[in-house]
């Protein structure tokens, strides 16, 4: 993560949790090409609901360092900007209570979700200080990665009630596990963003669009999120590095999201990159052999 980043992260965490919430919500920033100025919108909205204005401040933030970037035009700023709200908001326990209650403000009919989740997501949403105990004691008896049904209902009082309890730990969540994650993934995908702009600019899309291998909750979640390291770590980093004379980037992790899709184990993805690398670097080789 950048210090832009880690400051930005800090600045916006700390307004949050001591009360100094600003309701007005933030503006857009200056030089925003006209074609995206309803995506930021929508993300700003979205993430005000979510957590709160300081949160989308920083999201105004994060998306203020693409504007007027060389190669960024206003469609591949719509691309980054509505792939960022989509992953700040973050679908935790804390958000779907927050889901189910707007479906009663909505008109809609009540309705009884049921939902699995993993020990280590229900336990990452605490505040550090008291969730890493828990996962401390969980690896001990091997269940960090054990599966449980949580029921989300908004058709009962009792279960209205339990939905605000859930919804009003969000002041919370910039204290959790799971938000240190979040943000440093995001902050690894705009510094990615970066690279490729400067190292491979037709990879650009490619990479702003591998955010959405990571969705969800549960093993999905879990199996995009390190499906999508295991590429960027394979690949990309390695390419911008200067380490793997990846000449086109965007078709090697098309191939590889082609392997991952059918196998979670990763055996078919791991085999694919190492595939790809192999025939790469044996390209160069015989290159430099003449």
């Amino acid at each position: 993560m950048s210090d832009d980043g880690i400051l930005s992260s800090l600045r916006y965490l700390f307004a949050d949790v001591i009360g100094e919430e600003d309701d007005a919500p933030p503006s857009l920033p200056e030089g925003l090409p006209e074609i995206a100025a309803s995506v930021v919108g929508d993300g700003v909205h979205l993430l005000i609901e979510y957590q709160g204005t300081s949160y989308a401040q920083l999201y105004v933030d994060r998306v203020k360092r693409f504007i007027d970037r060389p190669g960024v035009d206003g469609t591949m700023l719509c691309d980054i900007a509505r792939l960022m709200a989509k992953r700040m908001a973050y679908e935790d326990p804390i958000r779907i209570a927050q889901l189910k209650l707007a479906e009663l403000d909505a008109g809609r009919p009540p309705s009884v979700e049921v939902r699995m989740f993993r020990f280590d997501e229900l336990i990452g949403a605490l505040p550090a200080i008291a969730g890493e105990p828990v996962l401390d004691a969980l690896d001990t008896v091997g269940w960090r990665h054990k599966r449980v049904s949580i029921r989300f209902s908004n058709a009962s009082r009792v279960g209205i009630g339990r939905l605000k309890l859930e919804a009003a730990l969000k002041r919370w969540r910039l204290y959790s596990i799971r938000y240190a994650e979040e943000r440093a993934w995001v902050e690894r995908w705009l510094h990615m963003i970066s690279r490729a702009l400067v190292k491979q600019p037709r990879a650009t899309p490619a990479v702003i669009d591998s955010a959405d291998m990571i969705a969800g909750h549960g093993d999905p979640y879990r199996h995009g999120l390190a499906d999508w390291h295991a590429i960027i770590d394979g690949l990309a980093k390695p390419t911008f590095d200067g380490a793997l004379p990846l000449a086109d980037l965007a078709g090697a992790m098309a191939e590889a999201r082609a392997a991952a899709e059918p196998d979670r184990r990763q055996v078919a993805l791991k085999r694919a990159i190492a595939e790809i690398r192999a025939r790469t670097l044996a390209a160069a080789a015989n290159a430099a052999a003449g």
